[in-house]
């Protein structure tokens, strides 16, 4: 039997990446998705992935994604949602733009592939997908309107998509991450006023990621899990 198949978004680095890694040292196949193609292509050569450069929030590459790891694999198994963009703005001071990207990249973009990907798992039946959240979803820095309404966002589309695909054996999870050490979050917090003792490591994370799409946490399919630092 071929190997399983994942497609990882944001997948260049930081939670993306270790999830990557995880996955990688599981077994798995792997399409590590990035913006950025020197940083994604790098990241496969490193890892042992298939690198594929691509804007998620447009569906016309989110397609190509798909088609892209069909072409390759013949299958896919797993889809993790771990792009993300986090701008610290006020409303009065976020542009409409600037709203529609966070909601593109944090929202709309894992509907965009759970789309691309469902008739493949339909044709499976069988398939796991995970969304990475936030616990701003549920208790937002200042500053994290569009970002924190994204993934509240993400967490009903998680549970709406999950019950979808219950009739034909497709689970979907939602992992909600605390601060993690990532280059993302040292751009919103430096180590004064966010020590790293109060930050996961994005290992840590991947973990949970993976537990949710072979292991202890498989029967978690439509629920939020969050993971953090006693606050």
């Amino acid at each position: 039997m071929s190997n399983p198949v994942a497609i990882i978004t944001g997948a260049a680095r930081g939670i993306g990446r270790a999830i990557a890694v995880e996955l990688k040292g599981g077994g798995y196949d792997v399409v590590l998705v990035s913006r950025t193609k020197t940083d994604v292509e790098d990241a496969a050569r490193e890892i042992g992935g298939v690198a594929f450069p691509a804007d998620v929030t447009k569906p016309a590459d989110v397609d190509a994604i798909v088609a892209e790891a069909l072409g390759r694999f013949g299958r896919i198994d797993a889809v993790v949602n771990s792009a993300g963009l986090a701008p610290v703005m006020s409303v009065k001071d976020m542009s409409i733009d600037r709203w529609r990207a966070v909601i593109d990249t944090n929202l709309s973009a894992p509907f965009y592939l759970a789309r691309a990907v469902w008739p493949t798992f339909e044709k499976q039946q069988s398939g796991v997908i995970v969304n990475l959240s936030s616990l701003a979803s549920r208790d937002p820095f200042p500053g994290f309107a569009a970002y924190g309404s994204a993934k509240a966002g993400l967490n009903l589309f998680g549970l709406a998509l999950a019950r979808e695909g219950q009739p034909i054996n497709v689970r979907v999870h939602t992992v909600a991450p605390g601060s993690v050490e990532t280059a993302m979050f040292r751009g919103i917090m430096s180590a004064e006023q966010w020590p790293t003792d109060k930050t996961l490591d994005p290992a840590e994370v991947a973990r949970v990621v993976v537990q949710c799409i072979h292991g202890e946490l498989r029967h978690t399919s439509g629920e939020v899990i969050y993971v953090h630092k006693t606050l």
